[in-house]
């Protein structure tokens, strides 16, 4: 795959998953004195940004937290805005992501979402399914709780059914029966606006991930700050519990 790397980054020490909490949107506005969903609509274009910036670097896999479990609870008017924003990214994006060989894929509680976002997601990713240059990831919806109940429900109906032998549960089996199943961990997960937490996302599948704070709300991340992190990425030692040799 051909790369355009900033100066300073090493195309073989690159994360092969980056996942992003991306946070901010509101306040963004608020800094403002505008509406949230002005921040929300904002914020789309750092998304777009963020998708080419990882097909730029070569980077494989990106996970975007786009709406959780809790964001439900929100206003009704702001969940609405954030579901026709989400319904006109996807329309609109389409030819982008399959010009720049983008699959995308979702995970989360899907059959939540209404049914006109719910066709446009099953349109876009139908007809990115074939590209294979980055596999963009949309968690809507998502909650890691309510991901890790919905396995160990799977697993032990698979026990009393008697396709899974109880003592054959191991790590392997966990993570393929999670939303995430045939998708690498994310080697690093960003989370701007300043809140250092990770607010239920993608908890099993962070177990080893570098975690990088950024006080930088949503609408305002640049590709330059991405490139930086990744370079603080490239200088971290990951031992994965392990000492390492010297």
């Amino acid at each position: 795959m051909e790369r355009d790397l900033p100066d300073g980054l090493s195309a073989d020490r690159l994360p092969e998953h980056v996942a992003f909490i991306m946070d901010g949107n509101g306040r963004w506005a608020k800094k403002r004195v505008m509406n949230r969903v002005k921040g929300h609509e904002k914020g789309a274009g750092a998304v777009r940004q963020v998708v080419e910036s990882c097909t730029k670097f070569g980077i494989p896999y990106l996970t975007l937290y786009a709406f959780s479990t809790e964001n439900w609870q929100r206003p009704k008017k702001e969940v609405d805005a954030l579901m026709g924003l989400l319904t006109r990214f996807l329309r609109n994006e389409r030819k982008k992501l399959l010009k720049n060989g983008v699959r995308l894929t979702a995970i989360g509680e899907i059959d939540r979402l209404p049914e006109e976002v719910r066709r446009e997601l099953d349109l876009t990713m139908a007809e990115t399914k074939d590209n294979t240059r980055l596999t963009l990831c949309l968690a809507l919806s998502y909650g890691s709780r309510s991901e890790m109940v919905e396995m160990v429900q799977r697993i032990a109906e698979g026990v009393k059914e008697g396709h899974i032998d109880a003592a054959s549960v191991d790590e392997e089996m966990v993570s393929q029966h999670l939303f995430t199943r045939g998708v690498p961990d994310p080697d690093l997960v960003i989370r701007t606006s300043g809140e250092m937490r990770l607010s239920n996302f993608l908890l099993w599948q962070s177990a080893y991930s570098e975690i990088f704070f950024t006080d930088t709300l949503w609408p305002d991340f640049t590709e330059s700050e991405f490139a930086s992190i990744l370079k603080d990425y490239q200088g971290r030692e990951r031992r994965f519990g392990k000492v390492l040799q010297p």
